[in-house]
């Protein structure tokens, strides 16, 4: 280098002084490589760092912003390159900590056309929360605290760690360097290149250069923790790195990894551009996982797998956010989107490849028979007037994570498996990979991804008319009909009605709350790719709906028509005239004729019809008469979830009698099938997944034949002192039966707390949180705040699980209140756990004074949060 100016340190105490006022940072100098040193002390809690960032300067300018965040700056430089004829001089450093942004000013303008290096030293606390450069702890099996870090950057936290242009579309290339003691272990997104001896006490390994990448990828880890590797059938390591004590339940991970990242190298037919992909299991961790490149990071509950004791739910959760994790290699990492606005490109095909890739590498879990739940979750959030279009403007940090939603993760999946129902999957898959090939090292926007689906679809117009199944509509406008399903927020709700051969339909905005389906709304338009069934024929028929009402003339008459087969659209249907008694009849003479997910869907789509007055709730309950004879388990998982929230509902109006009557009517009606389930762990991922599901259901609503079961397990369990073996899938509804007694319940605590029972503990915590005792629900929630015995991560999950206790709601909307501050530093304003809380603690909330309660002024930041 051949000049050098170090900056002076200024805070800019207004926005006056400071050379930018956007949220959003210039473009006109653009990062290309990081050079990193970090030195986190695990003793202190804190780490000092430095950073080279090399950039080039697009125009002239005498300012350089970047971001920060609760860094301490001790010295800051903007060096000129050799041959680089304006060099900066006097260099101010100044802040603007409501924007989190920091300026480098120099007194010259800097050359455009020119590179220059920013070099800036800095120290900082480890965070206390879980985002940044954050501590975690974990304790042995003889009781000792050990203290790690980790980082968690998604959206906006990698300016925590480093000061950086921490904006998606900044992509840079970082060699990083780390600083530890000898019995530490250090890990990035890169292989160690090597190992440097600084002194007696401290090593620094030097990382390989990475890919071109955005800085929320970035990743490293200190800790103790141990790996076992394999190799893929493309020559990628694959390691999983845990506590050393829990290294024993990595094999089941490290099995679904190599299996997953052959599946998507093969798919996508561009290879995964690294030499690793390390999996490691963080003690502390807010979400369930994160997709940093080459160091994915995991909870401990979504990676690491007992075959002795985890259940085939836990099987089965961890199989897709392993799956979730490695489609973002491709989908998130190679390929980015350009601004948050579109994170559903990032997310919503993550969630969708988890399908794709789980079907074909573990047929065994039949993962296809769980994606219509998420589909019915997403509806459940997109029907509300404050849901939002997937593809939205955003600014903020606050905003950003509030894109971390259903509509974002669950309805871009269900929009993704429609537009490949719709295309077919070869066309579809083509488009993926041809968009995937175009973009890669580059950030993409909504348009980008439709524009290269519809330019591979260009021939189906064609196609259309040779292929008498596909669509019977001749030009396709894949753009105009997706802007329809990511521009405008919501999905539509198609009335059918049959008269003779005639199918008339009608579409209309899907909305619940006081303006449900207002006249007003007449801008709201969908093309929906219809499909149905008939009595006469089970071939699917396609039919594209393009305008507000339109007709289906049928060959000949039919009984019955069933629409959105397999629920394969994110749409809902209401049968006008006798179309609802058509079907319920059918259910009732013969429900396997038509699918367990078209049976789902028809349950999901009457109780949604009620809700905003189209149909009467005796109509619903006459549907659900046919689950006496229901076997398979979306159909009945469905029902449960329908049936089971009204019921709660009655529980907190204190309608005991009609409480009683439907517990019992529901209870009835999955009786026979509650009396045949083994208590054991045979059969099935289905099954036994059904098995769990029906136990606990059966044992919270205190079922005599199940409760007596549970006793007698649970007090067998107990005088072993917890060495006999439960099955796994029937432990949650013995720990519920245990926890009732105060004897049962400190049993079940002390367990929670052992580290033999660490795969059992959502389910203890879930047991623990049932008790009718008020002292034992409080003390739960402000332990799992204070993180000590239970860890905070896991709070937002126990506050929920007591609001929904009928002795605990009242406690957990007061706890609520009471924390709130608190809450919102450990898990920030906007993230998808404080929205989790809000929601879940007033969910079971129906009355005008409960009403009145969360829209009080007292309670103004915790209103903004439900009302977002």
């Amino acid at each position: 280098f051949c000049s050098e100016a170090t900056a002076e340190i200024h805070d800019s105490g207004g926005s006056a002084q400071f050379p930018w006022d956007k949220v959003r940072l210039p473009r006109h100098v653009v990062p290309l490589h990081y050079h990193l040193l970090i030195h986190p002390n695990l003793t202190t809690l804190t780490f000092t760092g430095t950073v080279d960032i090399d950039v080039a300067v697009a125009q002239p300018t005498k300012a350089v912003v970047l971001h920060g965040k609760r860094l301490r700056v001790t010295g800051a430089a903007i060096e000129a390159g050799a041959g680089n004829p304006c060099a900066a001089r006097d260099v101010r450093l100044l802040w603007h900590p409501p924007r989190e942004q920091l300026a480098l000013l120099s007194a010259e303008p800097l050359c455009a056309g020119h590179n220059y290096t920013l070099r800036i030293q800095y120290s900082a606390n480890l965070s206390d929360s879980f985002h940044g450069f954050y501590k975690s702890t974990y304790r042995t099996q003889e009781g000792e605290l050990r203290v790690l870090a980790s980082t968690h950057f998604e959206p906006t936290s990698a300016r925590m760690a480093f000061p950086c242009f921490d904006e998606p579309a900044f992509k840079a290339r970082f060699s990083i360097k780390i600083r530890r003691e000898p019995n530490h272990l250090a890990l990035s997104n890169m292989p160690l290149v090597k190992s440097v001896n600084i002194a007696s006490w401290l090593v620094e390994d030097h990382f390989d250069t990475s890919v071109k990448m955005s800085t929320y990828l970035v990743a490293f880890i200190v800790s103790d923790f141990k790996s076992i590797s394999k190799i893929t059938n493309h020559g990628v390591k694959i390691s999983i790195y845990t506590v050393p004590e829990k290294i024993n339940q990595a094999h089941y991970a490290l099995d679904a990894a190599v299996k997953l990242l052959d599946f998507y190298e093969d798919y996508f037919s561009i290879p995964y551009p690294l030499p690793k992909q390390d999996l490691a299991a963080i003690p502390d961790f807010q979400s369930g996982a994160m997709e940093n490149w080459g160091l994915t990071t995991y909870r401990e509950s979504a990676l690491l797998y007992d075959p002795e004791k985890s259940s085939a739910s836990s099987r089965l959760w961890i199989t897709m956010t392993i799956a979730h994790e490695l489609a973002h290699q491709w989908f998130g990492n190679l390929v980015t989107m350009e601004w948050w606005n579109d994170l559903w490109l990032n997310e919503g095909f993550a969630k969708f490849m988890e399908l794709l890739s789980v079907n074909v590498t573990h047929p065994e879990l039949r993962v296809v028979n769980y994606f219509l739940r998420r589909c019915f979750d997403a509806m459940e959030v997109d029907a509300l007037n404050s849901s939002h279009p997937v593809s939205t403007p955003v600014e903020d940090p606050a905003q950003i994570l509030e894109m971390f939603d259903e509509v974002s993760y669950e309805k871009g999946s269900c929009i993704l498996n429609m537009l490949r129902d719709f295309l077919t999957a070869d066309v579809f898959k083509s488009g993926l990979v041809q968009y995937l090939q175009k973009y890669s090292y580059q950030n993409t926007k909504n348009e980008d991804f439709v524009l290269h689906l519809s330019s591979s679809s260009s021939y189906m117009s064609s196609f259309s008319l040779t292929n008498k199944q596909h669509w019977t509509k001749e030009t396709l406008d894949v753009k105009a009909m997706m802007d329809t399903w990511t521009l405008q927020k919501g999905f539509p709700l198609v009335t059918v009605t049959v008269r003779g051969k005639n199918v008339h339909l009608q579409q209309e905005h899907y909305k619940k709350g006081v303006d449900s389906l207002s006249p007003t709304e007449n801008g709201y338009l969908w093309h929906i790719p219809l499909t149905y069934i008939t009595s006469k024929s089970h071939t699917v028929q396609r039919f594209l709906m393009r305008t507000k009402t339109d007709v289906i003339i049928l060959p000949e008459e039919v009984e019955w028509v069933k629409f959105n087969v397999d629920m394969n659209g994110y749409y809902i249907v209401h049968y006008e005239d006798d179309g609802w008694d058509r079907l319920i009849n059918l259910l009732r003479e013969n429900h396997t004729v038509i699918s367990s997910n078209d049976r789902a869907s028809l349950i999901n789509n009457i109780f949604q019809l009620v809700r905003i007055k189209k149909l009467s709730i005796s109509k619903a309950f006459d549907l659900t008469l046919y689950m006496k004879r229901e076997t398979q388990i979306m159909p009945i998982l469905q029902g449960m979830n329908e049936l089971v929230p009204i019921y709660k509902l009655m529980e907190r109006r204190d309608m005991d009698d009609t409480e009683k009557q439907l517990k019992d009517y529901i209870v009835n009606l999955f009786k026979d099938l509650i009396d045949k389930q083994l208590w054991s762990d045979e059969g099935s991922v289905s099954e036994r997944m059904l098995r769990q599901s029906l136990l606990m259901f059966a044992c919270v609503r205190r079922y005599q034949p199940c409760v007596d079961k549970a006793e007698e397990y649970f007090s067998k369990w107990q005088k072993s002192n917890g060495t006999l073996r439960l099955p796994a899938d029937v432990k949650t509804a013995v720990y519920i039966v245990g926890a009732q007694t105060s004897e049962g319940w400190d049993f079940l605590l002390s367990k929670y707390q052992h580290h033999s029972f660490s795969v059992d503990k959502d389910k203890i915590a879930s047991a623990l949180s049932l008790t009718r005792n008020k002292d034992k629900l409080q003390w739960l929630m402000e332990e799992g705040l204070r993180g000590d015995i239970i860890k905070t991560q896991d709070f937002p999950y126990i506050i929920v699980s007591v609001a929904r206790n009928p002795s605990g709601y009242h406690l957990a909307w007061t706890f609520l209140r009471e924390n709130w501050e608190k809450l919102i530093e450990k898990f920030e304003l906007g993230s998808s756990s404080i929205a989790g809380i809000v929601t879940g603690v007033t969910n079971q909330y129906s009355t005008r004074p409960q009403l009145a309660q969360v829209t009080s002024k007292k309670n103004i930041k915790t209103r903004q949060c439900a009302d977002s």
